[in-house]
């Protein structure tokens, strides 16, 4: 897909949970800038494919100052693959987490476009969006690059890998729902998340 069709994508889901209006305030980062961005994702430049995990289990003192807060654990695999007929790294996204209140696994996936640049620089972001008007997440990273900002507003979401029309619903951000930061760790901690035995061979050796 062109950059020119992805590029309002990406500020879509890169946006999340904030005003709409936000999106004159993005802008197309340069080649080096998204190179920056990339080694800073994937701590270190990635080569043919890459792999960065972040993983968040709140503990009940977190939740007893958050009480609308519905997710208890949340994980996040961003990967990145080079494409040798467009040359260009192409990003995607899976989610897992468990709620509060609910038994049960819950994940969601999709496909990142190109890293988003606020004007002022203060952040950037990858827009990551799910098929079919799934909504998406916005991801950034923290200053020391230890852990992803992860904001939503809305995200189609499936229970136990059942990516069924009876198993479909969606996260809806709420007053303790709509911004995550989680913690970079080990990729084998995202090991959950993937489902092909090749893609979780090449995520094992990381």
């Amino acid at each position: 897909m062109k950059l020119a069709l992805v590029l309002p994508l990406v500020l879509a889901a890169s946006i999340g949970a904030a005003r709409a209006d936000e999106a004159d305030d993005m802008r197309e980062p340069t080649k080096a800038e998204a190179e920056t961005f990339n080694a800073r994702m994937y701590a270190g430049t990635p080569g043919d494919k890459a792999y960065a995990c972040f993983v968040r289990h709140y503990d009940a003192e977190h939740l007893a100052r958050h009480p609308k807060q519905e997710v208890a654990s949340m994980k996040l695999l961003i990967s990145a693959e080079y494409d040798k007929e467009d040359r260009e790294l192409h990003n995607s996204f899976r989610l897992g987490f468990r709620y509060r209140h609910r038994s049960g696994d819950f994940d969601s996936s999709g496909s990142c476009g190109h890293a988003v640049f606020t004007k002022n620089g203060n952040e950037v972001r990858l827009g990551c969006g799910v098929d079919c008007e799934g909504g998406g997440i916005g991801v950034a990273l923290s200053k020391d690059d230890k852990s992803a900002i992860v904001r939503l507003a809305r995200v189609r979401v499936w229970q136990n890998n059942k990516p069924d029309n009876d198993a479909e619903e969606s996260l809806v951000a709420s007053a303790d729902d709509g911004i995550f930061r989680l913690d970079r760790t080990d990729t084998s901690e995202c090991a959950s998340l993937v489902t092909d035995r090749k893609e979780l061979a090449a995520l094992r050796h990381k």
